[in-house]
């Protein structure tokens, strides 16, 4: 009888049944059924994924709403706010800071010849326009700051994303921009915009940006009736190396002001971890929207900077 009993209990061990012993919730006493319905249920919730594909994860952390700290991510597609005087759609973390120091130096680079230009160090002797920019991450995909430049205009802004490259093929962000000059005393130049950026993977960014802005032309009674601009910007930014990025935009007005030439910028610049440093060729001195709006010189380029920090 005892044979008997301990070759039963052998075949039952080897077909996987569960002993008589074990009880519901003790450990060894789910069935086989049991485990693979719970990994049907987590299945349902979360993407399978393999653990070390770090982008599978990644996305898998997004998709179940994960992303709270994405916004720090470095995006090499877009590495920065602006792209040279124009924004992108690049996103604020909530609660962060960033900072940019802007500069247009005023002596044109056509003005004598190359030994004239040599002496002035390519203008880098003369006085320019310098604009000190501060920004805010207020919400997620929210973002407010003011940029405030030395012929004492100062520009209030607040941008909001609409939806991300994803979901739509191009991302989507609204940009409200109000600026007055005399330390916003005078002159208010309210405007809006909406930015279209594509992403090409890692490569860069391509962007489309209508834009409205008020009161661009500074002597109203001379042009009363026409005191308003509308602009299509453009530009783009290429990632060349590791770390480096040629930039280009470009504002033509197809309504309302036209007083300068079309806004238009290049440059190259170099991403150092949450640094960015830009030197830039423009054909006026703009950093704001409003100065965009108003043109450059038709015949002269204008050597400048861009410095930006992120603090996080």
């Amino acid at each position: 009888m005892k044979t008997i009993i301990l070759a039963t209990a052998l075949a039952l061990a080897a077909t996987g049944a569960p002993s008589a012993s074990a009880q519901p919730g003790q450990a060894g006493s789910a069935p086989t059924s049991t485990v693979a319905d719970g990994a049907a249920t987590a299945g349902s919730d979360a993407p399978d994924v393999a653990p070390d594909d770090p982008k599978a994860v990644a996305a898998a952390a997004a998709a179940a709403g994960q992303d709270e700290d994405a916004d720090q991510d470095v995006n090499l597609a877009q590495p920065d706010f602006t792209i040279v005087a124009l924004p992108t759609t690049l996103r604020m973390p909530k609660g962060k800071f960033a900072f940019r120091v802007t500069h247009r130096f005023g002596r044109p680079l056509g003005d004598g010849d190359f030994g004239d230009l040599a002496a002035d160090l390519f203008g880098l002797d003369a006085g320019g326009l310098i604009g000190l920019e501060l920004r805010y991450g207020l919400w997620r995909g929210t973002q407010v700051g003011v940029l405030r430049t030395s012929d004492r205009t100062i520009q209030f802004f607040a941008q909001q994303q609409i939806v991300g490259q994803g979901r739509l093929p191009v991302g989507l962000a609204l940009n409200l921009t109000s600026e007055g000059t005399n330390n916003f005393r005078d002159s208010y130049s309210p405007g809006v915009g909406l930015i279209v950026s594509r992403e090409i993977g890692r490569v860069g960014a391509v962007y489309v940006e209508p834009t409205w802005i008020n009161n661009t032309n500074t002597l109203p009674s001379e042009l009363a009736d026409d005191n308003d601009t509308f602009l299509i910007g453009v530009g783009a930014r290429v990632r060349v190396s590791r770390r480096a990025y040629l930039v280009a935009e470009a504002a033509p007005r197809v309504g309302g002001f036209d007083p300068g030439s079309t806004h238009a910028s290049v440059g190259i610049e170099m991403r150092a971890g949450g640094h960015a440093f830009q030197l830039n060729a423009s054909r006026g001195l703009a950093s704001t929207m409003a100065q965009v709006a108003r043109g450059g010189s038709k015949d002269d380029w204008f050597i400048g900077f861009n410095i930006s920090r992120k603090f996080w």
